[in-house]
C-alpha cells in the first residue's frame, strides 16, 4: 500500500506540527503558562533543569507557530511576560492530558523499562 501524495501532505502536517507540541520543553512551557503570564526566570526557575538557551529557543518557536506571544513592558530593568494566545490555550487540553496520562503511569513505564533493561543483559 503506497501513499497518496494527499496522505503525505497530512503526515508532514502532523509531523511538523508534533515536532514543535511534542517537545519535552514545550509542554512543560504551555503547562505552566496555562495558569496566566509568566516572566522568563519565573518559568526557568519553575523548569528547574533547562538552559537559558533552551528557554529562549523554546519560547521563541512557540511565538513563531503562534502558541505564545511575548509582551515588553518599557520599565528599568525591561519587564518581558509570556502568555498563551487562544490557539495556545487550545493546546492546553491534550497538553494537560498527556501530563496527567504522564504522572499517573510514571510508575508502570518505570517498571517496564527495568524489566526491558534486565532481559537485555
Amino acid at each position: 500500500m503506497t501513499l497518496s501524495h494527499r496522505d503525505h501532505t497530512a503526515c508532514q502536517a502532523v509531523s511538523d506540527v508534533l515536532s514543535r507540541v511534542g517537545d519535552k520543553w514545550t509542554v512543560l512551557v504551555v503547562e505552566l503558562l496555562s495558569d496566566g503570564p509568566m516572566r522568563f526566570n519565573e518559568l526557568r526557575r519553575l523548569i528547574g533543569n533547562i538552559s537559558q538557551k533552551m528557554l529562549t529557543s523554546t519560547l521563541r518557536g512557540l511565538e513563531r507557530d503562534g502558541l505564545v506571544t511575548r509582551t515588553v513592558y518599557p520599565t528599568i530593568p525591561p519587564r518581558v511576560d509570556y502568555e498563551l494566545t487562544d490557539l495556545g490555550r487550545d493546546l492546553r487540553v491534550p497538553v494537560k492530558g498527556l501530563a496527567l496520562w504522564a504522572r499517573a503511569n510514571i510508575g508502570k513505564i518505570n517498571s517496564a523499562r527495568t524489566r526491558f533493561d534486565a532481559d537485555q543483559v
